[in-house]
């Protein structure tokens, strides 16, 4: 009787195929800086094949190959729009070997494991927590947050809401308005609901005004609710302010509340010499939520939590059915697994490619590459500001810059998105647009290790000409 496997019949012919891919991903990361920023989807690619009841391997790979020009444009230099990183070519190499090795990072005593734990305890060494901290790899941002908030949840209760739930409306706790919606939705997916997030003020820095946390603080207890957290941010996502971490620390500590710190991009900047003595209160923090995916150019997805207390960590998350009895020898040895210290049992190895980075790279060339970026969004706001067209329209914290084209009696909302929206359909550069004070704004955001000063002059030079035919043609001028 015949059995089958989904291993190649000619492993040379694979070996032969698998090269061939090889070579056109690295002429696509090779060839980066070419081309137009974006390119839009064609309808053939757009349109999906028949389900594939037969497979065809040359298919495959012709469809794979297809897909490479028609990225979002993050590898492009002059991608502006989103924090997005741009990758680096050796991240190829971790992926290759992550996928050869089809490791599940749940648990269990294999290398993968170990990997992991080092990068666990570098990112302890980076922020300055114990060695007794606890940390997980996970896809990021996002599920970061909502790993730690359920920690501090549940230490509220004294881990009493994982069996009884909680009682909605009674907990709540503080951000800023400038911090990320994941923070909201965190609130939403633990059951304390949007509404029990508290949005305070910033001030002329887009910085959480403590003052009125203070006083929301003291409130929401005389109306007989129970604060349990403050969400500082580092790196706001609309303009890249970073809280008083150290003023957030002393107010937590003061008030017994759980500090959290949004950091997705921001935080990373602690190995930048500029930037880190404005990071100092992350050390203080109970828990950090990061990308290694943005500022630190990990290939996608690679994001990290942080959290001080291992044991709320670990006590918010841990369940062991008999199927994943822990040993002490043989593979289901390595105890506590990961799987204890998040939502997902089965995970992949995305602690390779993070490892890789720092190896290859260092955190010394990482941290320059972040104060290179500060330097270019310090620049790009020079070059607005002496010019009599263009008005920068926010601080410049970190490497966002948010401006806008102006123009007398034109509606600049509606002009600075349509300059947007030209930028990136003729492929020059892909800023992205937010609101300041109401108006729409173009936002550049400069994450990116290709960028040089000599993209934003283009960038420039571009928005000036395109806003100047805009407003020649009258569609945009006030009634």
């Amino acid at each position: 009787m015949t059995e089958n496997s989904l291993d190649p019949e000619d492993w040379d012919a694979f070996r032969a195929r698998a090269h061939a891919m090889l070579d056109k991903s690295i002429d696509k990361m090779a060839n980066a800086r070419e081309g137009c920023v974006w390119t839009p989807v064609p309808d053939d690619l757009k349109s999906p094949p028949p389900f594939p009841v037969h497979g065809d391997a040359n298919k495959a790979d012709d469809q794979m190959a297809a897909l490479l020009p028609y990225g979002v444009g993050n590898t492009h230099p002059r991608f502006f729009g989103w924090v997005h990183g741009a990758g680096t070519p050796s991240n190829i190499m971790a992926d290759m070997v992550a996928a050869a090795m089809n490791a599940n990072l749940g648990g269990r005593d294999h290398g993968a494991i170990y990997i992991e734990k080092q990068v666990v305890n570098w990112c302890k060494s980076m922020f300055g927590f114990p060695a007794t901290a606890s940390g997980l790899v996970v896809s990021g941002t996002s599920i970061a947050t909502l790993v730690a908030l359920k920690a501090a949840r549940d230490r509220m209760s004294n881990f009493a809401s994982r069996q009884s739930g909680i009682q909605a409306g009674r907990l709540v706790g503080y951000t800023s308005t400038q911090t990320h919606s994941c923070v909201a939705r965190t609130f939403d997916m633990l059951g304390l609901g949007t509404d029990a997030l508290r949005k305070i003020p910033v001030n002329d820095a887009f910085e959480i005004d403590t003052s009125a946390l203070q006083s929301a603080i003291s409130a929401d207890r005389a109306a007989g609710l129970t604060p349990f957290a403050i969400i500082g941010t580092a790196g706001a996502v609309n303009v890249g302010a970073i809280d008083d971490l150290e003023a957030l620390a002393d107010i937590a500590k003061t008030e017994k509340l759980w500090l959290h710190v949004d950091g997705a991009f921001g935080a990373t900047a602690i190995l930048s010499d500029k930037i880190k003595p404005r990071l100092s209160g992350l050390t203080r923090a109970d828990s950090i939520a990061f990308d290694f995916h943005k500022w630190l150019h990990v290939n996608y997805d690679a994001g990290f939590v942080l959290i001080r207390d291992e044991d709320a960590h670990r006590r918010a998350f841990s369940e062991r059915p008999d199927y994943l009895k822990g040993t002490d020898r043989g593979v289901a040895a390595g105890n506590p697994w990961p799987t204890e210290y998040g939502p997902e049992l089965s995970r992949g190895f995305r602690a390779l490619k993070i490892w890789a980075q720092l190896v290859e790279h260092g955190t010394e060339k990482l941290g320059q590459l972040i104060t290179q970026n500060c330097d270019q969004a310090q620049y790009l706001a020079e070059l607005i500001d002496a010019d009599p067209v263009l008005e920068t329209r926010a601080p410049v914290a970190l490497n966002i810059c948010c401006f806008s084209y102006v123009a007398s009696g034109t509606d600049l909302s509606r002009l600075n998105e349509e300059i947007v929206i030209q930028l990136q359909l003729q492929g020059i550069a892909v800023p992205s647009t937010t609101l300041i004070h109401g108006q729409t704004v173009i936002r550049v955001n400069i994450t990116n290790h290709r960028t040089t000063r000599a993209d934003l002059d283009i960038l420039v030079d571009a928005v000036r000409k395109i806003g100047a035919q805009l407003v020649e043609g009258g569609e945009f001028a006030t009634a």
